[in-house]
């Protein structure tokens, strides 16, 4: 996984409400971790319309019941007993909006009374170049583009342990890793998986064991389990996993894809393991990013050489070439697993 670009904006908006600072007037809020979205949208609420008059001071609107005039009057409301007042649209996509729209809603935001706080709420996950100049050109120069990214493991770790520590229940950092990468990483997936982990695990501390008695992976984790029996050249147990997910209708093309790339960071840790490179190394490199993926890498690639590395790389590229040029594409993906095991004796 490539390195997120920084996130000024998450962090000058979570240092406000941190310290009571004054929310600014425009605010788009976008991302793939929903729970953390909706976490500081309900911490903005508390900020600006909480208290008896909240249902005067927070005017909400969802793009089938969004028109400018509607806007334009709550954004007029004046404050009941309060300083400020909260104004939120959700499910408008700015970007396909026609230009007319979003013209009338640059000389909205241009003109907003001190007293509003006007957020967005966008359902997307992340804009290209073009659609944040659409967004800027709409919203104003002073709008504060907000994303919520999928925490970084370290993060995520003392975030879990957290959360079942309020449940009563402990977990080591191993096992919180686990299950942040079973999960996806997802804060909103994971609260679900800890409620249940705490509710059906008798013993105090939360096991390994536990989570996968208990918590269901996600697809991108089944196909990683796939790629590590690979890579350690378990080709049975690989083959039954790939059964599995193209029988819930994973696409061939994605899974050729993991396979490729985890030969590819297979052939990498091998040759790193030579020049006497380390699990950082080959994290920051690879773009691995748990620590456990990158250990069980490097231990399955010590008894390997570079030249069936290399080999391995080479028919799984062969692989996806012929996938393309419309051979079946099932077919061809048990025909590499037949010859990844056949090239084990490679030295």
């Amino acid at each position: 996984m490539a390195q997120k670009q920084q996130n000024a904006e998450f962090e000058k908006l979570k240092k406000i409400l941190e310290t009571g600072g004054r929310p600014d007037r425009v605010y788009l809020f976008y991302g793939e971790e929903r729970y953390l979205l909706e976490h500081y949208l309900g911490k903005l609420r508390e900020a600006l319309a909480g208290g008896g008059f909240a249902e005067f001071n927070c005017h909400k609107f969802t793009g089938s019941s969004f028109s400018l005039e509607s806007l334009a009057a709550a954004c007029d409301a004046l404050p009941v007993f309060s300083e400020r007042t909260l104004v939120e649209v959700h499910g408008l996509e700015i970007t396909k909006t026609a230009a007319e729209a979003r013209e009338g809603l640059a000389a909205l935001t241009a003109d907003l009374p001190d007293h509003v706080c006007l957020v967005f709420v966008s359902g997307a996950a992340s804009f290209e170049a073009d659609e944040l100049k659409k967004l800027k050109a709409a919203l104003g120069p002073a709008a504060e583009l907000v994303r919520f990214d999928v925490q970084e493991t370290p993060k995520l770790i003392k975030w879990i342990a957290r959360h079942f520590a309020e449940l009563g229940k402990s977990i080591d950092a191993p096992a919180a890793e686990y299950l942040a990468f079973l999960t996806g990483g997802s804060m909103t997936a994971l609260r679900l998986e800890i409620e249940k982990l705490a509710s059906y695990t008798q013993a105090q501390t939360v096991t390994r064991e536990d989570i996968d008695k208990l918590v269901t992976p996600v697809p991108d984790a089944q196909i990683y389990t796939m790629t590590d029996h690979l890579a350690a050249g378990r080709f049975d147990k690989a083959a039954a996993v790939m059964t599995d997910l193209l029988s819930m209708q994973e696409p061939p093309h994605k899974l050729i894809f993991s396979i490729s790339l985890k030969l590819r960071q297979q052939l990498l840790a091998r040759l790193l393991a030579e020049e006497g490179g380390d699990l950082k190394q080959l994290m920051k490199i690879a773009g691995i990013r748990y620590e456990f993926q990158a250990r069980n890498l490097m231990a399955a690639s010590r008894g390997l050489s570079v030249t069936r590395c290399r080999q391995n790389v080479l028919l799984a590229a062969e692989t996806a070439y012929r996938m393309n040029s419309g051979d079946d594409p099932e077919q061809a993906l048990s025909e590499l697993l037949i010859r990844l095991a056949s090239n084990a004796g490679v030295r």
